[in-house]
């Protein structure tokens, strides 16, 4: 919705739509975000201040800030496609353009090499993301 290419913002808007049954891995960066669901349902994992975790259910019309570095995941457990509001830096923006997949696309599933350039985007960003028994341990199952 905004560009990160944008030299008039200082952030990026974008919207983004988390398919039924998928699940965004733990992972953390720099780059503050804030969410707001447009429609849909969909479960936000927080870190709290003593590094332990709680998932947060979240519907149409609420807000969900994460704050630098917090550790997070999110899981559409629902039956329909979730649609957010996305809030961030600009690099997170880049990052995202890197990453993302069009929307036309999210019905297919995700390949190993998907995977594979996923991660070694993340590491040039230099974000972390979880290990699958990290994953595991809030019960998410995840590889790369």
């Amino acid at each position: 919705m905004t560009s990160p290419q944008d030299a008039h913002s200082d952030f990026c808007v974008l919207k983004g739509t988390i398919p039924p049954g998928v699940s965004v891995p733990l992972h953390s960066h720099a780059d503050t975000e804030d969410f707001l669901v447009i429609s849909g349902e969909v479960e936000a994992l927080k870190e709290d201040n003593r590094k332990d975790y709680k998932w947060i259910g979240a519907k149409a019309g609420d807000y969900i800030h994460v704050p630098s570095n917090a550790r997070h995941a999110w899981r559409n457990v629902s039956s329909i496609p979730t649609l957010v509001l996305i809030i961030t830096t600009k690099k997170l923006g880049e990052f995202f353009q890197e990453v993302g997949r069009q929307e036309s696309d999210s019905q297919t599933p995700v390949k190993p090499e998907d995977l594979s350039h996923f991660a070694k985007i993340s590491a040039r960003y230099g974000y972390w993301n979880a290990s699958p028994e990290e994953n595991a341990l809030v019960g998410l199952r995840m590889s790369f």
